[in-house]
């Protein structure tokens, strides 16, 4: 978590200087892996008891909506390129 957290902003801030549709796309799909990657890993966690889902609950849901934002931006850019 430490690794893949940090690095759906740092990708994000990449994409937001993408050079071109093709390229923010690509970036905007390393920060859906790691959102993604994030999830898993808060998961993980509940699962073998490290930590209690409730103490967890706000960054899982924030994690998905990020996600669900990410995979937004990737359709209609997708969408715009095609256009």
């Amino acid at each position: 978590m430490l690794r893949s957290g940090p690095s759906v902003g740092a990708n994000y801030r990449a994409a937001c200087r993408a050079k071109s549709k093709p390229d923010f796309v690509s970036k905007m799909g390393i920060v859906d892996e790691e959102a993604d990657e994030t999830m898993y890993w808060i998961e993980l966690s509940i699962d073998a008891g490290i930590v209690k889902k409730s103490r967890v609950d706000s960054l899982l849901q924030e994690a998905n909506e990020i996600l669900s934002m990410t995979v937004s931006s990737i359709k209609t850019a997708k969408r715009s390129s095609a256009a």
